[in-house]
């Protein structure tokens, strides 16, 4: 008989994996069920040949090959609106799902909904389908879709993550706007500068040594660095793309990621920028899962891996832990620090009168509006600023190269008035 291995949740949301026999997925299915757990995924544990070949097939045609990866955000949000209304016409989930795969041009996303298609029509559930593709289909989307199931409001729930994608899609492009630009034009000034350096500067070294002009400190300073930029350049190259591959490997350990992750918190300017947005991201998630009718502890488990931030990660664990022995989310979360008073008292105030999850979704309301205005007010700071920074190094480089010509033409004018 063949085996299954398992991934699934028991009552409290505690995720754990296992292996039952059956003689088919859909029976394996039900064995769980009845065991009392509810399975994220399921799959036939076949022999390393055959299992070899199935990966290379499925999850290699699936996902695009080595440089496949994730469909795209605005596909998916697409998707889950589309299927929506087709939910709320009446449109069965597998006509729906191939009404959605005919629409689409050859793609990643097309070739999922063929197999999530297939899989509902061989007897899965929609929300057990998609834990097949957790590449694509992250938990918060699976375990949104099953409550739909659950409460036969699969269509409201679909808009809700359509909403929820939008709103965070939108978020995450501010903030990463607001780090890309200074990060872009600090780049080209180093370009620049780097340039004028190895290329301009020895010019001048060339004139003042001919004729034999006294440098003032701040011309030697400059031709010494320029001397050593251009000595040493093919070693500095390779530093930036060292640099990534060893933040990388440090932040594939949980001690760099917990350290980068605090690093970037308390970043000056960019630190509250990402400080916000990574609760408007805790709170959105954490509400959107209650309100489509997800259990506290399965949603805690959730966002905790959805948070984006190790240290915010780490916080929701522990509110998990003590939200399972009693306690209620204000607590915990008070004592973890890493919301203010009044993100606090506002979720305790949702829990006292049972509106959690509006509360939650109000606190990450305002905290994206916080986020635009703080995006908004450090680029007006922070453009002048980088004109300015850049003005004084390009006027530190000219004004040390003036000061040898200023003795040299007064030099050359000497001599002519003399003669």
């Amino acid at each position: 008989m063949p085996k299954f291995a398992y991934v699934a949740l028991d009552r409290q949301g505690k995720e754990g994996r296992g292996e039952i026999d059956a003689a088919s997925s859909a029976e394996a299915l039900q064995k769980i069920r009845t065991l009392g757990f509810f399975p994220t995924s399921i799959a036939e544990k076949k022999d390393k040949a055959s299992a070899g070949a199935a990966a290379g097939a499925g999850q290699g045609t699936i996902l695009g090959g080595f440089f496949g990866g994730r469909v795209k955000m605005g596909q998916i949000t697409l998707m889950a609106r589309q299927l929506a209304t087709l939910q709320d016409a009446g449109i069965p989930i597998v006509r729906s799902l191939k009404t959605l795969e005919r629409q689409l041009k050859p793609c990643r996303l097309k070739t999922v909904l063929g197999h999530l298609a297939e899989s509902v029509e061989s007897g899965s559930s929609f929300s057990e389908a998609l834990a097949h593709f957790p590449i694509v289909f992250d938990k918060l989307f699976v375990n949104m879709v099953r409550a739909g199931e659950a409460g036969g409001v699969l269509d409201t729930i679909l808009n809700r993550l359509a909403d929820f994608l939008e709103k965070s899609e939108r978020l995450r492009s501010k903030v990463f706007g607001a780090m890309i630009y200074p990060a872009t034009v600090i780049a080209f000034a180093g370009i620049i500068v780097t340039a004028l350096l190895i290329f301009v500067v020895p010019q001048f070294r060339d004139l003042f040594m001919k004729m034999g002009v006294p440098l003032p400190w701040i011309t030697e300073a400059l031709l010494n660095f320029s001397e050593f930029m251009k000595g040493y350049i093919f070693f500095f190259v390779p530093v930036p793309f060292l640099a990534w591959f060893g933040l990388r490997a440090f932040r594939g350990t949980p001690q760099g990621r917990l350290f980068l992750d605090r690093m970037k918190l308390n970043i000056p300017a960019f630190g509250i920028i990402a400080n916000k947005a990574t609760i408007a991201r805790f709170t959105r998630t954490l509400g959107t899962l209650i309100s489509s009718g997800v259990p506290i502890l399965e949603a805690l488990n959730i966002v905790k891996d959805a948070t984006g931030n190790e240290v915010v990660s780490r916080a929701v664990g522990k509110i998990h832990d003590s939200i399972r022995e009693g306690e209620s989310i204000a607590e915990p979360l008070r004592h973890s620090g890493i919301c203010d008073a009044m993100v606090v008292d506002m979720i305790d105030v949702g829990e006292e009168t049972g509106e959690l999850d509006k509360m939650l979704v109000k606190v990450a309301d305002k905290y994206d509006e916080d986020v635009d205005t703080a995006v908004d007010g450090l680029m007006k700071v922070f453009e002048p600023l980088l004109i300015i920074c850049l003005g004084l190094v390009i006027g530190t480089i000219v004004i040390a190269l003036f000061f040898p010509l200023v003795t040299l033409i007064n030099d050359l004018s000497q001599q002519t008035g003399g003669r």
